[in-house]
């Protein structure tokens, strides 16, 4: 923010000193260590009367990595990667050695879906789940009668 200054000239002046310090501090991830250590994952989401379709992006797991729970109201998407591959030549010296670690995870607000009814796929990366909705109770129609009478008499 106090970086924007026009044609990348810089004046030396006391406060471009201040103003170049705060934000140097401000830009630093000092809450890193507070913030969670889970990630999200990019979703689609689309309605219609029937249902939600939630299509989530998750390159590279497997559908034993994925979890999927809902409990009223929320849905929600977690993926853990637990993954190391090591390298080794053939005097056993480490030539490489990769580890992932991670926690993918989204919840989402529902109400008034039937639960039992939940699908999901994995395809290539995308996850796609169908959630249907609870289907309301059509209503009944109540007939008004002539004369202002239900027709039964009250006793």
């Amino acid at each position: 923010m106090f970086d924007l200054i026009p044609f990348g000239k810089r004046r030396d002046d006391a406060f471009g000193v201040l103003a170049k310090s705060l934000n140097e501090v401000f830009n630093d991830d000092f809450f890193a260590p507070i913030k969670s250590s889970t990630m999200s994952f990019r979703t689609d989401i689309r309605e219609s009367e029937q249902a939600y379709l939630i299509e989530a992006e998750l390159p590279g797991f497997k559908k034993e990595e994925i979890d999927i729970d809902y409990a009223n109201p929320y849905l929600t998407i977690k993926a853990v990667r637990n993954e190391e591959n090591n390298g080794e030549n053939k005097d056993h010296q480490v030539v490489r050695r990769e580890r992932r670690y991670g926690e993918y995870v989204r919840r989402f607000y529902v109400q008034d879906i039937a639960e039992d009814e939940i699908r999901a796929s994995l395809k290539d990366g995308l996850l796609t789940l169908s959630v249907p909705k609870r289907q309301k109770p059509l209503g009944k129609r109540i007939e008004i009668q002539d004369n202002g009478s239900t027709g039964e008499q009250l006793q």
